[in-house]
């Protein structure tokens, strides 16, 4: 029998029953979907998850910095030591200027033989210590209150970030002056710097406390004579209120790596004779 034989009401009532069983169908396939849904809930749950693993993983790569740089000191400097400080010096450049080429790097590199090793100085490297600090790595029986007869030709240079931190290096080394050896101001802070070179000029120095650029200008000018130094002391431990030390800023960072690489400095480094020492505090 065909569908045109079928009277009209058998047929209205297969309709029916084809309409019943299409919508039951449809019923039947929702519910497989919902595992897919499921699925990708379970997925997001997943990804919060991994996300909150790895914040948890950087948190403590962060404490731990923070925890190396509190009080105004950054304690991982004092634990490295020449090898450490020259890779060191060379990555900080690196980072602060992407388009220094090996060659400019090069130029501006320490040797590693120019690091005096300070990771047994036990005590905080903060400014109450520095005297401790020079006393410790210099040789015994050496007087850090005696100068040259020569005037403006210190034994010793030390360098920081900034000038007001290099006029609290000033006083803290106070305990070394006498009035044959003047601790001197080699900063650009109220000094004008037509009054360093006179000060350099007519005062003996065995101590000279200031910044990269003017103690390299001073250098310059000849007011400021390097035939003596023994040593340079970086204040690489101390960061300011905005967690920056002198190797965080490229204004300071590279100005510290052009003094410290200058020729009359440099050849000097590791030699038998007149050997200058670096030492980062």
């Amino acid at each position: 029998m065909t569908e045109a034989d079928v009277p009209k009401g058998l047929s209205a009532k297969l309709d029916k029953k084809r309409k019943r069983q299409a919508e039951e169908s449809t019923k039947q396939d929702k519910p497989e979907a919902a595992p897919a849904v499921a699925s990708a809930a379970g997925g997001d749950e997943s990804n919060k998850k991994k996300c909150k693993k790895n914040k948890n993983k950087k948190q403590p790569e962060q404490d731990a910095t923070t925890q190396e740089r509190k009080g105004g000191v950054d304690e991982s400097i004092g634990k490295m030591d020449g090898r450490l400080l020259a890779d060191y010096f060379a990555q900080r450049a690196q980072k602060l200027d992407k388009e220094l080429s090996a060659v400019e790097l090069g130029d501006i590199s320490v040797p590693d033989s120019a690091f005096l090793d300070t990771t047994s100085f036990s005590d905080s490297r903060t400014l109450d210590k520095l005297p401790d600090f020079l006393k410790a790595f210099s040789p015994k029986g050496a007087d850090l209150s005696k100068a040259s007869e020569k005037k403006g030709t210190p034994h010793t240079l030390v360098v920081s970030a900034a000038a007001l931190r290099a006029a609290d290096v000033v006083r803290a080394l106070r305990g070394f002056q006498t009035k044959e050896a003047i601790v001197g101001k080699l900063f650009a802070k109220h000094i004008k710097l037509e009054e360093a070179k006179q000060f350099l000029e007519r005062a003996r120095t065995g101590i000279g406390a200031g910044t990269p650029t003017r103690i390299s200008d001073l250098i310059e000018c000849g007011s400021l004579k390097v035939d003596e130094i023994e040593r340079i002391v970086i204040d690489g431990s101390h960061i300011d209120q905005k967690q920056r030390g002198i190797f965080d800023m490229k204004e300071t960072h590279f100005p510290l790596l052009k003094l410290l690489t200058r020729p009359e400095l440099r050849d000097r480094y590791g030699a038998s004779k007149k050997k200058v020492q670096i030492l980062v505090f």
